[in-house]
């Protein structure tokens, strides 16, 4: 398949001192096939200097595709992905967190399977493959783990991380889909409603992950896992729309 465009899609909240330097990354790679980029950052609400960082940035880079788009009160990661992926033009869009823990040097490992005509939907993987993974939390990657599997029980998918933040979507695809969850609930809805679309193709890839630490900033806690059962069988076992 040609791909033309590829919109990705940066949630951002209070991520004002890093987010010049994930911009970097993504600025300096090259997509395979002369794929251009889209970039879309919808700023959460953030109660520090992200939206100015983010201004900054646009004037420094002023040829670069930057669209910025801000909720005047916050709404959680979910909600920041439902804008950002209605406002997404290219022919995919992949999901980018705006912290340094993925490598968007990976966006071609993602787009292969896709260019190659196999798959519509991949997701990235960080349980599989020989790439750099950093050591954390015991408990975190049994969770993930565990939530991964009973993911697929609903969806008959094979996944090994369905909790990652690499997503690649053909953008009609998922634009054509009714999303709800406002928080960390996205990551469950999306894939058990994508994988009841007939004759999808959903392929994975392993990629590298840099994570961070709760004092390097990570938000993501013990709550947000209560709410990925109750999404997984809300929208998988009941599924509900």
């Amino acid at each position: 398949m040609k791909i033309q465009k590829l919109s990705i899609i940066i949630p951002a909240y209070n991520e004002g001192n890093t987010i010049h330097l994930i911009l970097n990354e993504i600025k300096a790679v090259t997509l395979i096939d002369n794929i251009q980029k889209e970039i879309i950052i919808v700023n959460d609400c953030s109660t520090d200097n992200t939206e100015q960082a983010i201004i900054n940035y646009q004037k420094d880079n002023s040829y670069l595709n930057i669209n910025y788009f801000k909720h005047e009160v916050n709404k959680g990661k979910g909600a920041a992905l439902h804008t950002g992926i209605a406002k997404a033009t290219g022919d995919y869009l992949i999901i980018q967190d705006a912290d340094l823990e993925y490598d968007p040097n990976e966006y071609n490992d993602l787009l292969k399977p896709v260019c190659g005509g196999f798959a519509d939907v991949v997701y990235g993987s960080r349980f599989m493959g020989s790439n750099p993974h950093r050591i954390l939390f015991f408990w975190h990657t049994i969770g993930n783990r565990w939530l991964t599997f009973a993911s697929n029980m609903f969806s008959n998918l094979n996944l090994t991380d369905m909790e990652t933040c690499y997503k690649l979507f053909d953008t009609k695809l998922i634009q054509s889909i009714k999303l709800t969850e406002q928080r960390f609930g996205f990551e469950p809805e999306v894939t058990q409603k994508i994988a009841r679309v007939p004759n999808i193709r959903i392929y994975e890839v392993g990629i590298s992950y840099y994570g961070r630490t709760y004092y390097d900033g990570k938000k993501i806690g013990w709550k947000d896992g209560v709410r990925a059962i109750y999404c997984i069988l809300k929208y998988g076992m009941l599924r509900m729309k």
